[in-house]
């Protein structure tokens, strides 16, 4: 599917499930799955190609280079968290125009003080309304094609409450965004409110044991929600699956006979690709 795609497809009804993906793995298992969209998640990104925390530690040039082997690797369109801008407006216009022409179909922008920190984190700080207005208003004047969407995400609501989140969003719908992303509701009373109050395409984040609470698809669609995200449901499954395999190794001193189930070698060497490998020595194997 092309990058624009995403957009033609908010133009059709349904609530979008977006996977999260945060490396070339999870990217090539999420990509076969037949999802709308997927979603790269900087908690994950920073946490899989650094080891660190997701509070403004990666830099522009290390997020790009991770969008662009998403975008090399999956055929599916992708939203791509692009954190505060990366600094000022012009840093803004830059990674605007670095994120749409590596290949992702989105960029998130967030209203917080920089550094940031993941979403569903304490003592996250936002900057003042205006200023992210003017980031949008930038972003959506630097992309080269409409079809490469600007998500706006306020952090308002943690410390400043639902009624300032719900301001911030309105103010960032006008100046061009085309997503709205109102992070961290804390009840589903605070979901539909947002649904109601909110006029353009509306970004829910599940995430597991974070502020907001899990909804079915369901709950979700009848509430208004437009695209849902699940940024690190893999993330943790992976990070569980491989604590236990680990652990069975400590104890056991060896793979044999442990219950923790494991992914086929056969089938993840398919998966990343050697059958296109064998593929190519043997057309161009010597005489």
């Amino acid at each position: 599917m092309a990058p624009g795609s995403l957009a033609a497809r908010l133009q059709q009804p349904g609530l979008i499930i977006a996977p999260g993906i945060h490396d070339g793995v999870s990217a090539r298992l999420a990509d076969r799955m037949g999802f709308d969209c997927l979603y790269m998640t900087g908690y994950g990104s920073v946490a899989s190609s650094l080891g660190l925390p997701d509070a403004g530690l990666a830099s522009y040039t290390q997020m790009l280079d991770r969008v662009a082997m998403i975008a090399r690797t999956v055929r599916t369109p992708f939203i791509a968290d692009g954190d505060t801008g990366y600094g000022g407006l012009l840093n803004v216009a830059h990674a605007v125009r670095g994120y749409e022409a590596a290949g992702a179909s989105a960029i998130q922008l967030e209203d917080q003080v920089f550094p940031k920190k993941c979403g569903h984190t304490p003592n996250r700080r936002v900057i003042p309304a205006e200023d992210m207005v003017r980031k949008i208003r930038v972003a959506a004047e630097s992309r080269t094609s409409k079809d490469f969407l600007i998500v706006a995400r306020t952090d308002a609501r943690t410390e400043h409450g639902i009624d300032e989140a719900l301001r911030r969003a309105e103010l960032y719908g006008k100046a061009g965004a085309d997503i709205l992303f109102v992070e961290s509701p804390e009840s589903e009373d605070e979901m539909r409110t947002i649904c109601e109050r909110v006029d353009k395409p509306l970004l829910a984040n599940m995430v597991e044991g974070g502020r907001t609470p899990v909804k079915s698809r369901l709950v979700l669609e009848q509430l208004g929600y437009r695209i849902a995200i699940f940024p690190v449901t893999a993330l943790l499954a992976a990070t569980e699956a491989m604590a236990a395999a680990y652990a069975a190794l400590k104890t056991q001193g060896s793979s044999a006979g442990m219950a923790q189930p494991l992914y086929p070698f056969s089938q993840m060497s398919t998966l990343m690709g050697f059958q296109e490998v064998w593929d190519f020595e043997k057309k161009y194997a010597e005489d």
